[in-house]
């Protein structure tokens, strides 16, 4: 549903600007009269009741502070726990990704059904073709027995009218973890041993009963306070603010949020192309069958927990956010970086133990553009033009599926034109399952795999505003412009030396 503006965008967008309004104007007593201002009036628009809208809301906004849902079945105010997140620094209670329980529409999982459009045919090949004889024919019409439906689909396939479909739950159906099942009250839970946090689940609800946990209130707190925060923004940043924040035109933009500079993390992508070019070159074949990108947090962590045999193949590189706040703070030891980007998955990789120091914070460009609304900013009237940055093309392209792959592939030509690299790409994590079950198979020994949680790359991630589609021809036409090329040598290497030492 990336692109589309509907009701559940529009409450999202609506939570995040009262969440940055609040940390803006510093006065946090008024969140229990959010709901109110959100959804106004007395008669209810999305459900059967006002007040089950306003409690959802409610929720919407503690996880857009990072604070944990509230027990249902437990008396608890709005603001319970609120001091404790009201910080400069980042603030995170598991899990990242959160079922609001009573907005959840308890969706029909897995049933195969017969619409009103069959046309009871004398033929009825849909018995015919049931293996388990869990169809018969009541007043002319197909009824399916759904204690004998084995949900194989021959009769969906065999309908001449196309009169039998099957329903999913579509969090579960665009979960590639199969992490979602369902609770004793028929509503969606999360397998928190399965889940990866890529957030497609969040996306996909059509009832907006799934919710990440944001940290829109302590960026600006660190602002407030008076610390220098500096924004890297990912490669797939492009149009996500509409068409009047051109590249040219962000960093100003970003100024006048109270960031002290932005940074593009494409730099850092393209030292991580050549750490991994480099990984690639002296490890396969010789020590490993094949090598895995690192870049997407929700496919490496995928790969590990379902293949943990392929631990050590997946890259040890440092990931192209990491790699840039690490730049950042070295030539500004004593700021905060957030990383403003697409994912989700990324609020995770910021809270290991290994990357805390180096990211203080991770926002989505949705939230993003809940503080310029907070902030009143009208992009038309921007007119500050300066260039983001030096990065190349092939950094630039890591926004979009196979863009990481063709960029390690472009460096190993710099040095080594001659090395054939076989290269094999998937997006959606139940398609790198199935490329991690082939590669086991010995199907890609030799090659290097990229594997993208999201549908498309990154330009796809739970944070998005655009369309796939529109997304992916910005950063197409950015990539164009860009002039500086990827070098395996000189200053690359010796920054990267400098970073990973770190």
């Amino acid at each position: 549903m990336r692109g589309i503006y509907s009701s559940v965008t529009d409450i999202r967008r609506k939570i995040f600007t009262e969440i940055a309004r609040m940390a803006y104007n510093g006065d946090y007593s008024n969140i229990e009269e959010l709901p109110y201002k959100i959804i106004p009036g007395e008669v209810a628009t999305y459900r059967e009741s006002i007040f089950l809208e306003r409690a959802i809301v409610g929720e919407r906004l503690r996880l857009a502070m990072g604070l944990p849902l509230r027990p249902i079945d437990q008396h608890a105010p709005l603001p319970t726990g609120i001091s404790n997140s009201i910080i400069a620094e980042k603030y995170y209670e598991p899990p990242l990704i959160n079922i609001i329980k009573f907005a959840c529409h308890a969706c029909p999982d897995n049933v195969v059904k017969v619409t009103d459009a069959c046309q009871g045919c004398l033929a009825h090949p849909c018995k015919e073709v049931c293996p388990k004889d869990a169809i018969s024919i009541v007043d002319g019409r197909s009824v399916i027995d759904q204690e004998k439906c084995i949900k194989c689909g021959l009769c969906i396939k065999n309908c001449p009218y196309g009169a039998i479909m099957k329903m999913e739950r579509p969090c579960a159906k665009a979960c590639g973890m199969d992490a979602i099942r369902t609770d004793e009250n028929g509503h969606a839970d999360i397998d928190y041993d399965k889940c990866v946090s890529c957030g497609m689940c969040l996306v996909n609800c059509p009832f907006g009963a799934i919710s990440d946990k944001g940290q829109i209130f302590q960026l600006i707190t660190a602002m407030k306070q008076g610390y220098k925060v500096y924004a890297a923004v990912a490669p797939a940043f492009v149009g996500q603010l509409g068409p009047k924040v051109t590249p040219e035109k962000l960093k100003g933009a970003m100024k006048a949020l109270g960031f002290e500079d932005t940074v593009e993390v494409a730099i850092g992508a393209d030292l991580c192309t050549v750490e991994e070019a480099e990984d690639f070159l002296s490890k396969v074949p010789k020590e490993q069958p094949f090598m895995g990108t690192s870049c997407c947090p929700a496919w490496s962590v995928m790969a590990k927990k379902l293949f943990p045999e392929f631990k050590p193949y997946i890259s040890m590189a440092l990931t192209p956010m990491v790699l840039t706040a690490r730049m950042i703070k070295k030539d500004h030891p004593d700021c905060k970086v957030v990383f403003v980007g697409p994912c989700a998955a990324k609020k995770l990789e910021a809270s290991r133990k290994s990357v805390r120091s180096d990211v203080d914070f991770v926002l989505t460009f949705e939230e993003i553009m809940g503080m310029f609304e907070a902030k009143d900013i009208h992009f038309e009237d921007l007119t500050e033009e300066e260039e983001l940055g030096e990065a190349t093309a092939d950094g630039r392209g890591f926004a979009v599926s196979g863009g990481v792959a063709q960029a390690v592939v472009n460096c190993i030509h710099k040095t080594h034109p001659d090395v054939e690299v076989k290269v094999h790409a998937e997006e959606s994590l139940r398609n790198c399952r199935k490329m991690l079950q082939d590669a086991k198979k010995g199907v890609y020994d030799g090659y290097l795999l990229e594997g993208m949680a999201c549908p498309g790359g990154c330009i796809a991630g739970a944070g998005t505003l655009q369309s796939i589609v529109r997304a992916k021809g910005a950063v197409n036409k950015f990539k164009a412009s860009s002039k500086k090329k990827v070098s395996s040598e000189s200053e690359y290497v010796e920054r990267l030396e400098e970073l990973v030492e770190e």
